[in-house]
């Protein structure tokens, strides 16, 4: 049965946040399926990647401290901790919400020290050739915004471009990217009646969320550009498809 390892960031374990990824473990389990947790906040992880996190700096050089520590077995014992985890896993299941405009500030700095040189990838494993093709990774996301603000033509930016730096991060090793889950309008400045329709809103949510797990080898994926689509230079080539506005023909 499946592995997987849920990452959550949220200051408050009882938020929305943390009960969608209270109900992702349940169902997991309620499948057969065993799973790991990364509570970022409540767990105190440091975010920040730092010179003194390492025994040799290797020339103030965080690619080559990272890759000598990969090398030697010298990580960080907590960045060591979540690596053993995502390998672990065939899916790993993000809780956070939309702060600012992306994705809260823990989560880029899981990604910056986690997702290490040498352990994680190398100049010759990434994107086709990664070594993580056998994961699937899905965001669980809420956003304090209405729907109607959130898509292509929304004040708040479209979510789903939003979330691609993070999703490309886990092409970049290989991964597939499932279309992520998103709840609108959740913050707590509702009141009375409104306050109550959304509660209702979120447990609805919440009841319904064993479906996206129990079909999750089904779910539809975000789309990449495969290597072959890009030049020599590195650059997409004039007949090929451009699938996101962040990758296009100039």
């Amino acid at each position: 049965m499946a592995q997987t390892l849920i990452v959550t960031a949220h200051p408050y374990s009882g938020s929305f946040t943390g009960s969608w990824a209270q109900e992702t473990e349940r169902v997991c389990l309620s499948l057969g399926g065993s799973i790991t947790r990364s509570d970022l906040v409540q767990d105190g992880f440091d975010p920040v990647e730092r010179f003194d996190h390492y025994q040799d700096n290797a020339g103030h050089d965080v690619l080559r401290c990272q890759e000598n520590a990969s090398l030697t077995d010298s990580l960080p014992a907590d960045v060591a901790a979540e690596i053993a985890k995502f390998n672990a896993a065939d899916r790993i299941i993000f809780h956070f919400p939309i702060w600012w405009f992306g994705p809260p500030a823990i989560i880029k700095g899981w990604c910056d020290r986690v997702l290490a040189n040498g352990a994680m990838h190398s100049s010759r494993e990434r994107f086709d050739t990664g070594r993580h093709s056998n994961k699937t990774v899905l965001f669980c996301v809420s956003t304090g915004s209405q729907e109607s603000e959130s898509g292509p033509d929304g004040k708040e930016g479209d979510v789903r471009m939003l979330l691609w730096p993070l999703a490309y991060t886990f092409r970049y090793l290989g991964c597939r990217v499932a279309q992520p889950q998103v709840v609108h309008g959740v913050h707590g400045y509702w009141k009375q009646d409104v306050k109550a329709e959304l509660e209702a809103r979120l447990a609805a949510h919440l009841s319904a969320h064993s479906k996206v797990i129990s079909g999750f080898d089904q779910l539809p994926l975000m789309r990449f550009n495969p290597d072959d689509a890009f030049d020599e230079y590195g650059r997409l080539r004039a007949d090929a498809e451009s699938v996101t506005p962040f990758i296009r023909q100039s």
